[in-house]
C-alpha cells in the first residue's frame, strides 16, 4: 500500500510540476523567425488550445485548455497572432483573450483613387484589386449621406490604418468610411453650415486635392471652381479627364489635347457644373477648403513651374500667366516633369499587436 501511495504521490508531483511549467514558464516550441496562428470564428477552447500546441506556442495543449477553463469566462477572440519569442501560457491566455491579433500598417495618401488604393491594398498583400475594387463600386453605405454617389470614391479617407494580413474588401472600405465620418462630423460642427450637399462637397475637394499639393492653395483652388459654379463656366480641369478616361480603361497616364474632347459625364471640359462623383478620396485640409472656400475674384489658374500656381482673374491675366509658364520652361535648364496625376504611395507595413 505503502508503495502504491508513494506512486500516485510521485505522478501527482510529477503532474503538477508538469502543470507549473507548462503555465509559468515561458516557452517556445517554433523557429526563430517566429509563427503566426490563425484563430478561427467561433473556435472552441479545446480547439484554441489545440492550435497552440501544434504550433508551438503553449507547452502543453490538456494544461492550456485548464488555464482557459480556470479563468473568469471571457470569450476568445477570433483573428490572427503572432509570436516571437518565449512567453508563459498566462501571456498567451491574455493575448488572444483581449484580441492582441498582429497588424499592419497602410498608409492612405491623400488624393488616392479607389483604384490607387485597391493596388496598394494588393501590393502589400491584404487582399486582391478586384476584391476592393468590388465593396468600393458598392455606394450603399454611404446612401444616407451620398443618396446619388456612384461609388465610394470620395469618403475612403486617407489615413494610416491598422489592418489585420488578411481582410475583406468590405472590412476595409468600412474603416475608411468611418474614418470619413468622423472628420465630417469634425469638419461640420467647426465650421459654417454648407452650402452644398455632402456629394458636392467632397466632390468639389477632390477636384481641388488632385489639382494642386499644396495645402496653402487648396482654399484658394476651391474659390476659382466656386466662382466657375457660380456662373456656370465650365471648370476645365484636367484631373476630371484622367479619372474618366481611368473609368473607362483608356488613361495612359498623361494627357494631351485631343483627351480633353473625351466623351464622359466626369469630363469637365465637356459639362459644365461639378462631376457625376468624386474622382479622388480628399482629406482634411481639401474638404475643409470645399466647404468654405474663400472670397476671391479669382477664375484661372496655371501651373508656375515651382509646384503651385499663378492666379489670375481674367482671361487676358490668365493668358499672359501661361506664356509667363511656358518661358520659365524654357528657361529651365532641367525641366521639372509634368505633374502626375496619381502621386507615389508612401508605403509603411510594419507588423504590431492591437491594442485591446
Amino acid at each position: 500500500m505503502r508503495k502504491i501511495l508513494l506512486l500516485v504521490l510521485v505522478v501527482v508531483i510529477a503532474a503538477a510540476g508538469y502543470l507549473y511549467a507548462s503555465l509559468y514558464r515561458p516557452y517556445q516550441g517554433f523557429g526563430g523567425e517566429g509563427v503566426y496562428v490563425d484563430v478561427p470564428r467561433g473556435a472552441s477552447q479545446r480547439t484554441i488550445s489545440r492550435l497552440l500546441a501544434e504550433n508551438g506556442v503553449v507547452r502543453s495543449r490538456i494544461a492550456f485548455e485548464l488555464l482557459c477553463r480556470y479563468r473568469k469566462p471571457r470569450t476568445m477572440q477570433a483573428g490572427e497572432y503572432f509570436f516571437d519569442h518565449p512567453v508563459t501560457a498566462f501571456s498567451v491566455y491574455d493575448d488572444i483573450a483581449n484580441g492582441r491579433i498582429i497588424v499592419k500598417e497602410l498608409v492612405v495618401p491623400e488624393g488616392f483613387t479607389m483604384f490607387d488604393i485597391a493596388d496598394l491594398a494588393a501590393h502589400e498583400g491584404f487582399l486582391t484589386r478586384a476584391e476592393f475594387l468590388a465593396a468600393a463600386r458598392d455606394p450603399s453605405a454611404v446612401r444616407d449621406i451620398a443618396p446619388n454617389t456612384p461609388s465610394l470614391e470620395g469618403f475612403l479617407f486617407p489615413a494610416t490604418y491598422e489592418f489585420p494580413r488578411h481582410m475583406t474588401g468590405k472590412e476595409m472600405t468600412d474603416a475608411m468610411l468611418r474614418k470619413f465620418r468622423q472628420a465630417w462630423t469634425n469638419l461640420a460642427l467647426s465650421g459654417s453650415a454648407p452650402r452644398r450637399s455632402v456629394q458636392e462637397i467632397v466632390t468639389l475637394a477632390s477636384l481641388v486635392e488632385r489639382e494642386t499639393p499644396l495645402p496653402e492653395e487648396r482654399p484658394r483652388v476651391a474659390a476659382v471652381f466656386e466662382n466657375r459654379l457660380r456662373i456656370g463656366q465650365p471648370l476645365q480641369c484636367d484631373p476630371t479627364v484622367a479619372y474618366a478616361m481611368t473609368l473607362a480603361g483608356a488613361y495612359s497616364g498623361k494627357l494631351d489635347g485631343g483627351d480633353l474632347h473625351f466623351s464622359s459625364p466626369y469630363n469637365t471640359y465637356r459639362n459644365k457644373g461639378l462631376p457625376p462623383g468624386p474622382i479622388a478620396n480628399p482629406g482634411e485640409a481639401a474638404l475643409r477648403a470645399a466647404l468654405d472656400p474663400p472670397p476671391t475674384d479669382d477664375f484661372y489658374f496655371v501651373a508656375n513651374t515651382h509646384g503651385g500656381h499663378f492666379f489670375s482673374k481674367t482671361l487676358k491675366e490668365h493668358n499672359r500667366n501661361v506664356a509667363r509658364y511656358r518661358r520659365l520652361l524654357d528657361e529651365a535648364e532641367d525641366p521639372p516633369p509634368a505633374p502626375a496625376l496619381s502621386s507615389a504611395a508612401a508605403r509603411k507595413t510594419r507588423p504590431v499587436r492591437s491594442s485591446p
